[in-house]
């Protein structure tokens, strides 16, 4: 018996739940990042200043951040299937008011007010999509496919990022601003209310029962804390969330102000960066499940994150020496399709430590990644300013090749260990290859 199949699930319904949890990603994505399409056109209008702009931004990334361990809780007391269905809902009704705030005419100090209150409830509302869906795939998926399938569901995430400049803007083209939020919001309740008659039920996984590091499944997040592997997990992921953001909120700036690209072809290099990491993703969970699978959870976990980290930052090394645009385009993209190769095992990582609070655990995780994120997109400024691009990315590289290297003090579920060493690889319909 292949004890890395731990659930009951059929395998077609196991990848089909991996699908929608991607599809998840993707929408969560899509209305999250479409308000700054919105912004874009708010503030050439005169609308809004910039800074006021960008104070609805940061409300919604602060509730977030902010709400992100009750959320976490949350999962773990509801099930990820049903907190999956309540963000999409409670999200996609943010959307919608976004857009009915625009339909009525207010005058903008009133909108800001209105945006400022809808984004900062979006924030909290959208808290369990990733560590909902990294907490389903834990339940849902076997062993030795799990990282294979948080790869996919990030990647899903990505793709919607990339995707919302043009997807978002022809939505706005179409049926203005407020329509296409209204429209962008509608599709995300569409979707939740359909997860709500496919959804697998939250606990086809029997050995989640002896799942995580010993003392972690009946107790609460101090345990989580006093977790050394999981406190290192996080760090390691914030890097991450330093590098990831970086690029994410400086790059398209990057490509204009630095290299003087026209802004169509900066946009499309940015995509094009984008879409790299979201490959990386999709391919790095697979390589992650079988470097896991040959070398045991501890080494294969380990190759994959100082290999994908440490390229990432010596591909971002080599694209700021150098000022051929499609050499600094094809640098970039190596540099984050090779971060996206860890971000699978990370999710995977943090739901075995946390047992049977793995929403929690993702949630702590996620915390961790969030404040990375949060401290980057205000000190590469000021570094790029003070001592040039080059140092400011240089300094992202140092951290990010640091954040690889804490996995060498992380340590697997024990349950992990024994589900998959010795056992042969799955492939994606679940049966052995050869």
């Amino acid at each position: 018996m292949n004890t890395r199949a731990s659930s009951g699930l059929p395998q077609r319904t196991r990848w089909d739940a991996v699908l929608m949890l991607a599809g998840f990603a993707f929408l969560g994505h899509f209305n999250r990042v479409g308000i700054s399409v919105v912004g874009k056109q708010l503030i050439a209008g005169g609308t809004f200043s910039e800074v006021e702009m960008g104070t609805i931004y940061s409300a919604f990334l602060l509730v977030y951040t902010i709400c992100m361990l009750p959320g976490g809780w949350w999962i773990d007391r509801v099930g990820p299937a049903a907190a999956l269905r309540w963000m999409g809902i409670g999200f996609g009704i943010g959307g919608i008011l976004t857009g009915l705030l625009g339909w009525i005419g207010l005058a903008p100090a009133a909108l800001w007010w209105g945006l400022f209150v809808v984004r900062s409830a979006a924030g909290a509302m959208s808290t369990p999509l990733h560590p909902g869906a990294a907490r389903g795939v834990s339940l849902w998926s076997s062993f030795g496919t799990r990282s294979t399938a948080n790869g996919l569901v990030t990647a899903g995430a990505l793709v919607g990022i990339a995707l919302t400049f043009p997807g978002f803007g022809g939505l706005i083209n179409a049926l203005g601003w407020p329509g296409a939020c209204i429209a962008g919001g509608g599709m995300l309740c569409g979707f939740a209310i359909l997860w709500s008659f496919v959804a697998p039920p939250r606990d086809e996984s029997p050995a989640e029962a002896n799942a995580g590091e010993p003392g972690t499944q009946r107790v609460g997040l101090g345990s989580l804390l006093k977790n050394r592997s999981l406190l290192l997990l996080t760090a390691s992921y914030a890097t991450v969330g330093y590098f990831q953001y970086l690029f994410f909120y400086w790059m398209e700036f990057y490509f204009g102000e630095t290299l003087k690209l026209p802004e169509s072809e900066s946009r499309n290099a940015s995509f094009t960066v984008t879409m790299a990491m979201a490959a990386g993703m999709a391919v790095g969970g697979r390589c992650s499940d079988e470097l896991c699978v040959r070398f045991g959870v501890r080494w294969g976990r380990r190759m994959t994150a100082l290999v994908g980290m440490g390229l990432s930052a010596l591909f971002a090394v080599f694209g700021v020496a150098v000022s051929d645009p499609k050499l600094v385009v094809l640098l970039f993209s190596l540099a984050l399709g090779s971060l996206g190769l860890c971000e699978g095992l990370f999710w995977t990582a943090s739901t075995e430590l946390g047992g049977r609070i793995g929403g929690t655990a993702s949630a702590v995780l996620n915390t961790g990644g969030n404040l990375g994120g949060v401290i980057a997109p205000v000190l590469t400024p000021w570094l790029a300013e003070s001592y040039g691009w080059t140092t400011a990315i240089g300094v992202a590289c140092a951290i990010c090749a640091i954040g690889g290297g804490l996995w060498m003090g992380i340590a697997p579920a024990a349950s992990a260990e024994a589900a998959i060493e010795g056992c042969p690889a799955e492939t994606p319909d679940g049966e052995p290859p050869g």
